[in-house]
This record gives structure tokens, sequence and C-alpha cells, in this order.
């Protein structure tokens, strides 16, 4: 969305090792997150359509943070400074956060306004000449890949995957050619920047099906990405970030592209098609759900940003704050995410990483108001969503006053009380008692809430003060 008039590539230049860690938990739901070893590629859950699995059996559910340049390095210089990847893992499972979308910067070189000119490396095709595009660099052949860039991605997805943590690669990105001038101005599929004669009338044709050797030039390049990672597990594909309404079509066919060519292959992963973000050309939401995607990831339509919608298993629905706010969120959000049935993602700045004050543009970079406690919300749900039977929950606002409650009926509720004190949980069909327990819906404590019988509605309060969870067990049916 337009945040990125102030992206703030700096971020790249101060990776490094002084990894903040989480604040001590008085009594944690466990004193550690739990080794968790992925058995498969995802699937969607046979069961239960709003979640995922890697058995046919668990459901698996998705959180974490996410930032620009995790995967191609981008700043202020040229080249730009690494960053560093380690660090970045070592940073999400200290958050207890299991997936990432890994970024893809399709331009060289680019400025938003008046903004600052920036950097990205390394890109897919090799460059070599001859001639000089745009940017005094030889120019790109698309008829030849860049081996360090495929490789990089292929160490990046291994990487995260020994760690636990799922990876969306996202194949191409729509953001920057529309709205950074000085950026379409770099891409290697602008005529002036390559030496295979390819370039676009206007440029919305690089994500529509009107220039058939641009969209056979992004096949092969989507095929060259699949075989370099259709062995790993933990792999699923985001076909593009924020192109507008006019890539409908194209999204819709490059979906279906990748689920055919890996269906001659040994694996197949998820695809996802998020929000299409355009000046006055943005898509709905109703055109990601008639996708042939697996997942989505909505904007703000239908409540998504303050009250989403209780999940009705049509899609696994990832929600973005990157396409909800482009830059914000808060731990609510998190939570009524997490209680609806979806899965709650974090557009990251990651300043929490370094001491270093950095500028970008002039203005001191900063933390995302409350990102840590939106960070530490992430990993506290996951924490209960591995307590519990998530492939029999159902998102049932119903049963609860606060109307966030995520339930299997006389097994668990998960029931989230934004602000705190008193809920009502309607109990009149469960039968037996159930064992209450309270949780501190950031800082994860718990607190002993004893125990309620079934067969009636019941007012549970919390012990402390501001935003909670109660989580009912069944202890005797």
């Amino acid at each position: 969305m337009n945040r990125r008039k102030w992206l703030w590539t700096a971020v790249s230049a101060i990776l490094g090792r002084e990894v903040v860690t989480m604040m001590g938990f008085m009594e944690e739901i466990s004193a550690e997150p739990q080794p968790f070893r992925i058995k498969g590629p995802l699937r969607v859950h046979p069961k239960n359509p709003r979640y995922f699995t890697d058995d046919g059996k668990r459901a698996i559910y998705l959180t974490g943070s996410h930032t620009w340049s995790n995967l191609q390095d981008m700043g202020l210089t040229d080249p730009p400074s690494g960053f560093d990847f380690s660090a970045y893992l070592d940073f999400l499972s200290q958050h207890n956060h299991n997936f990432i979308r890994l970024w893809r910067w399709e331009t060289p070189r680019y400025r938003y306004g008046q903004g600052t000119l920036s950097f990205c490396e390394p890109h897919p095709w090799a460059r070599t000449g001859p001639g000089v595009a745009r940017d005094g660099k030889p120019k790109f052949d698309l008829t030849k890949f860049n081996e360090d860039y495929f490789k990089r991605l292929r160490q990046r997805v291994e990487a995260a995957a020994k760690r636990g943590i799922f990876v969306s690669i996202m194949l191409f990105e729509g953001h920057c050619l529309q709205f950074a001038d000085e950026g379409r101005n770099f891409h290697p599929f602008h005529p002036d920047n390559n030496i295979n004669g390819i370039g676009w009338t206007a440029w919305e044709d690089y994500y529509t099906l009107r220039n058939p050797k641009i969209l056979q030039l992004q096949e092969a390049y989507v095929r060259k990405v699949i075989d370099t990672v259709n062995e790993l597990d933990n792999v699923l594909y985001e076909i593009c970030n924020e192109a507008g309404n006019y890539s409908t079509e194209w999204q819709y066919h490059m979906i279906r592209s990748v689920k055919s060519y890996e269906a001659k292959k040994r694996k197949q992963h998820p695809v996802g098609m998020t929000f299409q973000y355009g000046a006055q050309r943005s898509g709905r939401n109703e055109d990601l759900f008639n996708s042939p995607a697996d997942w989505v990831s909505p904007n703000p339509e239908g409540g998504y940003r303050d009250d989403p919608p209780p999940s009705d298993g049509r899609k696994v629905v990832l929600n973005d704050t990157d396409h909800l706010w482009g830059e914000g969120g808060n731990p609510q959000w998190v939570w009524k995410t997490f209680t609806r049935g979806h899965h709650p993602l974090f557009m990251d700045r990651l300043v929490a990483l370094t001491q270093k004050v950095v500028t970008w543009a002039g203005r001191k970079a900063e933390d995302i108001p409350m990102a840590d406690e939106i960070r530490k919300a992430m990993g506290v749900t996951r924490k209960v969503a591995e307590r519990i039977n998530l492939a029999s929950m159902l998102p049932l606002p119903e049963l609860a006053s606060s109307r966030y409650c995520l339930a299997a009926p006389g097994k668990h509720y998960v029931v989230f009380v934004p602000g705190g004190g008193e809920v009502t949980v309607n109990l009149s069909d469960a039968k037996g008692k159930f064992k209450v327990e309270w949780i501190h819906s950031i800082e994860g404590t718990r607190h002993d809430g004893g125990t309620v019988e079934g067969d009636d509605q019941r007012t549970l309060k919390a012990p402390f003060s501001g935003d909670a969870t109660s989580l009912l067990t069944v202890i005797r049916s």
C-alpha cells in the first residue's frame, strides 16, 4: 500500500546479531517453544479447510513476521549491505513464529516520489550485455538465469525448514512497478534494460496476458523457482504482492500454471493470491475467494482489520497487516484473527533487532507502534493452537458474549476478551466439568481459573486487567 513511499530499506544495512530476546514469563504455556518437525508439504486440511496439514491429521496454524529484504538485499548504497538471515531466523524462533513471506523486489533501483534512491540485488536474470541498461550496468538477458539468485533462494528456504518455519515465496511484486516512477524505468523488462527486444507498451502489460513473449519468460522464471525448491516441504507460493485489479486473470493463469507444473513433480505446494492494491484500481476480496488459489490475504473490506469475519473455510486466510494497514496492527487484532479461524501475519520493520540509530529519507527509523506486543501475541496464539486439537476447532462467536470464540463444543473453548473483565460462555450443550485457564494475551502468563460445569451459560472473570484469553478444557465428560 502507499506506505512504501516510506519504505524503510535501511533495515538491510543494520540487521545484525544484537537480537532482542523475549520477556521472561512468570508461568508460560511452555518454558520454550517445542521442537516442530515438518512432516511433508502443506495441503488444505481435509476435515477443516481453514487450516493446512502436513500429515493429513494435524492442523497447522501459521503466524509470523516478514520484512522486505529477507531474500534480496535492499538499501541506500549500490550494492546494498547484506541481510543477516541467520539472525532473522533467531528472532523468529525466539518469538515462536513459524511463517514468513520471502519477499521479491523486481527493480534494481527505485525511488518513491522525491524520496531517497534505493537499490536491490540480486535478481533472477543474468546481466550479460551487450549494451548498458538505464542504471549503467550490463543489460539483462531474460533467457539466462542468475544462478546466484536461485542458490540464495534455496539456501534460505532450507535454513528456515531446519527451524520449522514455513516460507511463502513471492514470485512477483506489483507495488513498486505501479507507484515508483524511478522503479519501472529500471525494471529488467523495460525495453531499455534487456537484450531480448522485450518490453511493454504500457507497464500494466507485465501483469496481464496481453503480451505472449513476456508471459513465456515469466512462466520460465516460475518453473525455475519451482525446480529450485520443489523437494522442500516448507514451501508455499504467492503469485504477486499488490498488483491492481488489472492483474486478476493473469494471476488466475499463473496459479493454474504453478499447479499444473507441480502436478508433474514429486511434491505439490499451496499457492496463494493476495490483495490486489492499486491506485483507484484495487481488487475485491471476492476476486481472491473466487480464485483457484489455496490461500488468500484479504484487504480490510468485510472487517478483516477490526472485526474479522468468521472463516467459512472457502480458503485458508493469512490475514496480513501488509494488506490491512500497510504498517500497523495491534495485539487485539492478532487474537481476533486467531479466534475467527484465520492466521495473523505481521509486516515488520525489525528495528528491535539493533540498538543503532538509522535514518531513511531524512527521518529516524523507528519501530511500528506496538510491534513487539504484536510479535509476542502471535507467538502466544501459536502456543495455544498447539495445545488444542485445532483440526476440530471452529470459529463460533455466538458461544461467547465477547463474540471471539474458537471452539470444539464440549471439548475446548478459546475465548478472547478484549479489554478483559467478564465474559459469558454458552456451555448449554456441553456436558461435564471444564478446567478454566486465563492467559495473558501478550506475555503468555497462565492463571488458574478453577472449574465450571457445563449444561448452562457460565460467566467468567479475568484475574488480571487488560486483554485476556480464557481457555476451557473438558476434564470430565
